[in-house]
């Protein structure tokens, strides 16, 4: 007898591979779009700082294997509410699984040899498996070292931060996404303002959006200024 999923998970439209601006990291896309499709690596590490889009690219992925459709999960560790391990039984028969945030898996080290039995079945079907953590495999702390092996037997990518220039490309093309346009003097003032996380930038867009709307307004630098209290 199959064992029961877990209840589906909704994607986040905001987050596919068209609303990702690769810049530096194109190469990295690309792996993860292939694999996506069946096409490339069947297990990828994905790793980075903070801020460099290691969440957005893991709903991308599910995305576009669900697009496909075939059925996908994403699963994401938060530090002190890891999930009971039981969540993973029956997911290796799915096409796709990703999982963010692996390196939380030291919080709890009895979870550890779930996740590795998890990561043997998955592999014996043949079906895809992607990880994110801010760190490589080889830094991680994990003191399971039969799951550290298995963490570096995939291919490893990492992401890098966007440069200034990539940013201000990034910005634009994102809020171009959402309906509104930004000018590459707003944009420079963003930057000259704000800090170089990408999930700050995505929120501010998010306060633009309804602010251009309300507002019947473009943003201009001095939009912006009245709308940050600058």
């Amino acid at each position: 007898m199959s064992k029961q999923l877990p209840l589906d998970f909704k994607h986040r439209n905001n987050q596919s591979f068209d609303d990702y601006f690769s810049g530096e990291n194109e190469e990295v896309v690309s792996h993860l779009k292939q694999c996506s499709d069946k096409k490339g690596e069947p297990f990828i590490f994905v790793w980075g700082p903070s801020g460099t889009g290691k969440t957005h690219l893991l709903q991308a992925c599910c995305q576009q294997t669900a697009q496909t459709g075939n059925n996908t999960f994403y699963l994401e560790l938060k530090s002190g509410q890891l999930p009971d391990p039981s969540i993973l039984d029956g997911l290796e028969n799915l096409a796709l699984v990703c999982i963010d945030n692996i390196h939380l898996l030291h919080e709890i080290q009895q979870h550890q040899e779930h996740y590795f039995n998890f990561f043997n079945r998955i592999t014996e079907q043949g079906n895809q498996l992607i990880i994110s953590a801010n760190c490589s495999p080889t830094q991680l702390n994990i003191p399971l070292a039969d799951l550290k092996t298995r963490l570096n037997w995939g291919l490893t990518l990492k992401l890098e931060r966007l440069s200034d220039s990539n940013l201000m490309i990034a910005l634009s093309h994102k809020a171009h996404r959402m309906g509104f346009d930004i000018s590459p003097q707003a944009a420079t003032f963003i930057l000259s303002r704000y800090t170089r996380e990408l999930t700050d930038f995505w929120a501010l867009l998010n306060i633009l959006d309804h602010a251009t709307l309300s507002a019947q307004r473009k943003v201009t630098v001095p939009f912006l200024k009245e709308i940050l209290n600058l």
